[in-house]
């Protein structure tokens, strides 16, 4: 039996803070006491916040990491745990890594060759017990392709798969409903002049006409019959909304309207937004901004979406310009919350029978600091 007390700390519960010690067994919460009273051969906390570990449900940051330059791969075993160390220092302590299939012009290789490569070695790193976090798999489905339903027929049997989402960058569509705005990302990612970008838009719109509707068919069938939860991306519409209900959609990933985010929450969908949207003060796409949605009372779960440390960060910073947003209700917003909409019963919140996940924050400026990290009771950060 291995025991840690964690004293003299300010505890952050699912709805309130208390000063006390955390008793840890065997990798789960076995106690909780008030008073903060210093236990010899405790963790001295000394008066910092411990919070939950952070669950991440949606981050692209594997790809900074495998791709580190434009035509420059970097060995996927390398990448992995260059990439679990930044998520795990930065307080987060599950994640779902955010892998893409569906190719289009343009892309280096296949994307979805390099997503299988990372899913193996997140896999085998796993195995090895290499990994700071707990990894587990959200496979990104771009509907407007021809390989789409083929590549996701391979990731069926990884058991690390636990998200699907349905995405569709079609210019003109979702989250790209302004064509400047599309020129304006995917120019300046790829470096396409403007004389090949309106053939390009073109061909992008004939590809959703064509794939989007039968892939989106069997992709929620094949979601369906694993049980795999699903995930709707950058809804912009009461149709997008309702769509996304008949399909059995359990979260609503970046929804670029109000209307679009209230219809979600009015279904019983979790409403998830960037944390980098909350630090930036706005959408770098020209859609609604999460605090707006915070505000509105629209906001259920936050990802750290491309920036892992972001995700701290704007917890506090909700807290400081959202009057109705206390702490520990922003601290919901990256622990219980995504634990409850993947289904993750066994972690997410300090409380006794939960996981040991915990993260201690030092707040004496403006940005938060993860000062250490334990996952199951075991400091990994």
């Amino acid at each position: 039996m291995i025991e840690t007390v964690f004293s003299n700390a300010r505890l952050v519960l699912a709805d309130e803070i208390v000063d006390g010690d955390v008793l840890v067994r065997d990798g789960l919460i076995a106690g909780i006491s008030t008073g903060s009273k210093y236990r010899t051969g405790a963790i001295d906390c000394e008066s910092d916040y411990l919070i939950p570990g952070l669950i991440e449900l949606h981050t692209d940051h594997l790809e900074a990491h495998f791709k580190p330059r434009p035509k420059v791969f970097w060995p996927a075993e390398a990448a992995v745990p260059a990439h679990d160390a930044q998520i795990a220092t930065s307080g987060i302590t599950t994640v779902f890594d955010a892998l893409r299939i569906g190719t289009n012009k343009g892309d280096d290789v296949s994307i979805s060759s390099n997503s299988r490569k990372l899913a193996q070695a997140i896999g085998d790193a796993k195995v090895a017990g290499r990994l700071r976090a707990d990894h587990l798999l959200h496979l990104r489905c771009e509907l407007a392709c021809e390989d789409t339903v083929r590549d996701a027929e391979v990731f069926l049997g990884d058991p690390n798969l636990r998200l699907i989402s349905l995405m569709d960058h079609t210019p003109g569509q979702r989250q790209f409903t302004r064509i400047d705005k599309f020129k304006e990302y995917f120019g300046g990612k790829s470096g396409m002049p403007e004389s090949e970008m309106v053939a390009y838009i073109a061909e992008r719109r004939s590809f959703h006409e064509r794939y989007a509707a039968p892939n989106r068919r069997r992709i929620v069938d094949m979601a369906r019959e694993k049980r795999i939860p699903l995930a709707s991306h950058d809804d912009a519409t009461i149709e997008h909304v309702a769509e996304a209900v008949d399909d059995g959609v359990s979260i609503a990933e970046f929804p670029t309207t109000v209307e679009a985010a209230s219809a979600s929450r009015d279904h019983g969908l979790s409403v998830l937004m960037g944390a980098p949207n909350v630090v930036r003060g706005g959408s770098h796409s020209g859609n609604v901004s999460a605090q707006a949605l915070a505000e509105d009372g629209l906001l259920d779960v936050l990802s750290s979406d491309y920036v892992p440390s972001s995700l701290l960060h704007a917890v506090f910073d909700l807290s400081r310009r959202v009057p109705s947003i206390d702490i520990p209700s922003a601290i919901r917003l990256v622990t219980l919350n995504p634990a409850k909409a993947a289904s993750l019963g066994d972690r997410g919140e300090i409380t006794v029978g939960k996981r040991a996940d915990l993260v201690r924050v030092h707040t004496d400026a403006a940005v938060p600091v993860v000062r250490s990290v334990w996952r199951e009771g075991r400091r990994v950060a």
